[in-house]
């Protein structure tokens, strides 16, 4: 039975309608801020903090890094320096640095290891209900906040037995689980066997955790760490030796194995020096193994490693599924017969030692802050205290405190009045594209207000009202939806959502703008097409995010082709390049590449010859996989013009992305990344050139959108959104088929309109009004 966390607040109101999070700001700072709880999700849990562990190296590490300089991040990331040099080359220099300060003034969610109780369970997930108790592990999911949203398989339950020992686990000693997971995976990666000798060099949470779990399974452990207090620690909780210093850790590893050194070597240290990875060589017998658990410089001295033949590994995490999106987000186990111990597997198994008494936390806790004194043990990690913590655990209220899910306006205010002056924008989605790209081409539109900002997330749209000046941020669409104070709905989600975020927001007589895919199947736009017709007249604006069709270069070359005489052949190729191993262009449902991105100059190639798409015949490279990103695309259009799509992933994304090339009347020209124009008849060439940043349309976009509202006419014809998101949708079939497919818009469109219900006639002029021009 699905309950909502009220049920858990004794069916009363909360006293709060927000909720605490610990935030690292962009200069590096650590702040409390109030945001919206995060949505529940499919797949995920709600779940209520009652502790969260600050982990001393890791955090440390990310707030330092925080706090540089743009130069000195630069030196530490040159990876990431490649990527904006590629992009400043293909894109111009401006738009680079905007896309670099887009990401740089983020706030990011600090904590990676909580416990608490499930308030809310997702879609699909059997195995919880509210009021279990959990375990929770991931950075970004398992924060330090007082309500978190969790994937199931970043979720643990705690076991309620007390075998071996007279009481439960409780939430203080369940934070340790991820950390307890990182060091469990360390040691599965050693392969340890009974009997053996490991060393741990570093003994701070990871590295004591370590020391008891080799224990456990029936190694004979010597520990080394500088601290010597950290030394003590740990030969209470059973290191039969610890050192300070090098010599000596050595000299007692070579006591206690005739000479021989240790079978495995844990480097559990957190320190971009190369230091402890040459000592674990020098600690190792030959052809022992050494496992690289901490953040440490890697770079390995061949010839100790050599002499040796040491196997060096270094470990990714808590275990396998670390990483892989399939498995953290989508919730797809690996079988146990072929994964035996996944990062779930290590968080059950590591709580179920501390269930038995194996392991003792306790002892590791030298700190406890509630969350608002929160920045008090940062001050500790980053050494300003001159104390030397180790478990720094945080700590949440557990009275009725539990927020709802809409914030109170960020910014003081009530929603506004809605206007028929004004468009009032209501936005779903606080991503990378709405964050750098959409907002700023909303905000330079003049004449529209920001009334809300929704996101999955409740860090994102606080950040997005903040930066941008919404009324209110939110986790609940519903209250997008629902606000008379929203005349115009923003969509900039998951392109699985899109669709049924279209139709709610028509629902509500609301205008959409929404980014493009506008739909992922023929039935979807179908339905939006019905709903649509059924409004009462007026009917709302629809426009979908095809910007490059508002590109000033795309409507110079537009001008340039209707002078000619004859009709077009157009060619537009895109070098997209392979998408990332982990990102969302890999998941089916979210309709991959064609369905997300071809849409795009289907439209753009519809607008530059002034008609609509009729045939499309589509092939894709043999072996491409199932997301076919790789295509050959064959359009023909209603007034006779052909026009072909190159799309690529199999490319350099160091060369230019988009090229379109038009020949018509014995004229040509060819767009390069919108950045440069070439217009050439009569062996006369124009060079139109932009040297600092690309244009691709997205302003313009938004003044023609506000300036449709105001007047009552559409930025983009129904027609045309129709025609280019139904030949997308055909491009799939004909890509299935092996054969060309009729698209068959006008069609379509009837279609929709004869089976719109009791309303139709009063939505045919409506429709054939909104169908014309493209």
């Amino acid at each position: 039975m699905r309950r909502s966390f009220y049920w858990l607040l004794a069916k009363r109101p909360p006293k709060s309608i927000t909720l605490r999070q610990l935030l690292q700001t962009a200069d590096g700072g650590i702040e409390v801020a109030e945001v919206p709880v995060p949505r529940t999700g499919r797949g995920c849990v709600l779940v209520r903090n009652s502790t969260s562990l600050v982990s001393a190296g890791t955090e440390r590490m990310a707030v330092e890094f925080a706090g540089k300089s743009l130069m000195e991040k630069a030196r530490a990331r040159p990876d990431l320096v490649r990527q904006v040099l590629e992009k400043a080359w293909r894109e111009g220099v401006l738009a680079a640095y905007q896309a670099v300060c887009s990401r740089l003034d983020r706030p990011g969610a600090l904590g990676y290891s909580s416990a608490g109780t499930v308030l809310e369970i997702g879609a699909d997930i059997h195995d919880l209900r509210p009021g279990d108790r959990v375990a929770c592990a991931g950075a970004g999911y398992a924060a330090h906040a007082e309500v978190v949203s969790v994937p199931r398989n970043l979720v643990a339950k705690i076991p309620d037995c007390a075998t071996g020992r007279g009481a439960r686990v409780d939430f203080e000693e369940a934070a340790f689980a991820t950390l307890g997971a990182i060091a469990l995976h360390g040691l599965r990666l050693a392969e340890l066997q009974m009997g053996e000798t490991v060393a741990v060099i570093g003994l701070g949470l990871v590295g004591q955790l370590a020391v008891q779990l080799a224990q456990v399974a029936g190694c004979s452990v010597f520990g080394m760490d500088p601290d010597r207090e950290r030394c003590r620690l740990a030969e209470q909780l059973g290191c039969l030796g610890a050192a300070v210093a090098e010599e000596e850790f050595l000299s007692l590893l070579a006591a206690r194995t005739e000479s021989a050194g240790a079978d495995a070597v844990i480097v559990a240290a957190a320190t971009p020096s190369e230091s402890p990875v040459r000592l674990a060589g020098e600690a190792a017998r030959s052809r022992g193994r050494v496992i690289a658990v901490g953040a440490v410089g890697t770079h390995v001295p061949r010839r100790l490693y050599y002499e040796k033949e040491l196997d060096f590994r270094i470990s990714r995490s808590y275990g396998p599924g670390r990483y892989d999106r399939e498995y953290e987000e989508n919730g797809r186990d690996y079988p146990a017969e072929y994964v035996r111990w996944t990062e779930n597997r290590n968080l059950k198994t590591f709580l179920g030692f501390l269930a038995e008494g194996k392991i003792r936390v306790q002892p590791l806790i030298s700190h406890r802050f509630s969350i608002a004194e929160a920045p008090r043990a940062y001050d500790l990690i980053l050494g300003k205290s001159g104390e030397t913590p180790l478990g720094i655990v945080l700590t949440y209220a557990q009275a009725a405190e539990a927020p709802e899910r809409a914030l109170r306006p960020v910014n003081g205010e009530s929603a506004p009045a809605i206007s028929s002056e004004e468009p009032r924008i209501g936005l779903l989605g606080a991503g990378n594209f709405a964050l750098g790209v959409l907002l700023p081409a909303i905000r330079a539109a003049e004449g529209t207000r920001l009334v809300g900002v929704c996101s999955a997330t409740g860090l994102s749209a606080m950040h997005a009202a903040r930066k941008f000046g919404f009324s209110y941020a939110t986790t609940d669409p519903g209250r997008i939806f629902n606000d008379p104070g929203v005349s115009t709905v923003v969509i900039a989600t998951p392109h699985r959502q899109h669709a049924a975020q279209v139709l709610a927001t028509l629902a509500g007589r609301k205008n959409v703008f929404c980014e493009k895919p506008l739909c992922l199947a023929e039935d979807e736009l179908a339905d939006i097409l019905r709903v649509w017709a059924n409004s009462e007249q007026p009917a709302p604006q629809l426009t979908v995010g095809f910007n490059r069709r508002f590109a000033p270069m795309a409507l110079r070359l537009k001008e340039f082709l209707a002078g000619q005489p004859g009709r077009p052949i157009l060619h537009c190729r895109v070098n997209a390049g392979p998408p990332p191993a982990d990102g969302w262009m890999r998941d089916s449902e979210e309709g991959g590449r064609l369905l997300g991105e071809a849409c795009h100059f289907v439209d753009l190639l519809s607008f530059l010859t002034g008609e609509i798409p009729e045939r499309v015949f589509a092939r894709t490279l043999a072996g491409d996989g199932p997301t076919q990103d790789t295509a050959a695309i064959h359009l023909e259009f209603s007034g006779g013009s052909l026009g072909t799509i190159t799309y690529a992933s199999n490319g350099d994304r160091s060369f230019s992305k988009e090229r379109i090339e038009a020949f018509c009347g014995g004229s040509a020209a060819a767009l390069d990344d919108f950045r440069r124009l070439e217009l050439v008849r009569n062996g006369r060439r124009t060079t139109i050139a932009s040297r600092w940043r690309q244009d691709k349309g997205h302003r313009g976009e938004w003044r023609a959108f506000v300036a449709g509202l105001k007047e009552g006419r559409s930025a983009i014809s129904l027609q045309a959104i129709v025609s280019s998101t139904l030949a997308t949708l055909r491009i799939a079939e004909s890509l299935r088929r092996g054969t060309p497919v009729e698209v068959g818009a006008e069609l379509f469109m009837r279609s929709a309109q004869e089976t719109a219900g009791s309303r139709a006639s009063e939505a045919s002029p409506a429709l054939a009004h909104a169908s014309g021009g493209v």
